[in-house]
């Protein structure tokens, strides 16, 4: 998967586009300043927009072609955000640790997501908030008729609504949906898709 995606983010256009995502500006606006958590981050354009809002911004990924990409990004806008590259499991992040964490097309190998969903919650603090957008499984319906709108095309790697409530059950639901959008971000989301859309306040 590293080779994958640092082949995918070696070019100088970005591959999601350098705008952040909707549903994250939407939810970010909605709620206190501290410091956030972005897993799985890619190129940047969601930490670094956060960054320009005033968080505290930590983020990681397996790919070395994203951090430099999210780190010449946090440099245009003149921002900081500090960006670890790494597997999952050696992340060093303390209990309690954010405010915050996004999760956005943070789709994880299908054996270890729910896994990682939990390890993730130890490191929100009690009344923190989570932010989630990534692809339904319905979404391989809408990649069949269009397959530029991008996605895994491995149903478990995508959410159903029970799972995202399994894997977050110790969270007050503020939003839990399944939603059709309109996707445009960068080279490889653009078209009709399925998303499950979360916000959760861990208790």
């Amino acid at each position: 998967m590293k080779e994958k995606w640092d082949e995918r983010y070696a070019s100088s256009e970005f591959a999601y586009g350098k705008q952040a995502n909707n549903y994250l500006k939407e939810q970010l606006l909605k709620i206190p300043v501290g410091s956030i958590l972005f897993p799985a981050e890619g190129e940047g354009r969601n930490a670094v927009f956060a960054a320009t809002l005033g968080w505290q911004v930590f983020a990681f990924d397996q790919s070395v072609e994203g951090k430099k990409k999210a780190d010449n990004l946090a440099q245009e806008k003149s921002v900081t955000i500090e960006y670890k590259v790494g597997e999952f499991q050696l992340m060093n992040y303390k209990d309690n640790q954010f405010d915050a964490i996004a999760l956005i097309y943070a789709h994880f190998p299908a054996l270890h997501k729910s896994d990682y969903h939990k390890i993730l919650s130890t490191y929100l603090r009690p009344g923190g908030i989570l932010i989630f957008e990534a692809f339904s499984k319905r979404h391989l319906d809408y990649v069949n008729k269009n397959p530029k709108v991008g996605g895994p095309k491995e149903i478990d790697m995508l959410f159903s609504l029970e799972e995202v409530k399994f894997d977050f059950h110790a969270y007050e639901i503020l939003e839990l949906a399944e939603h059709e959008i309109e996707l445009s971000e960068g080279i490889f989301h653009n078209g009709l898709g399925s998303v499950i859309r979360f916000v959760g306040r861990k208790k």
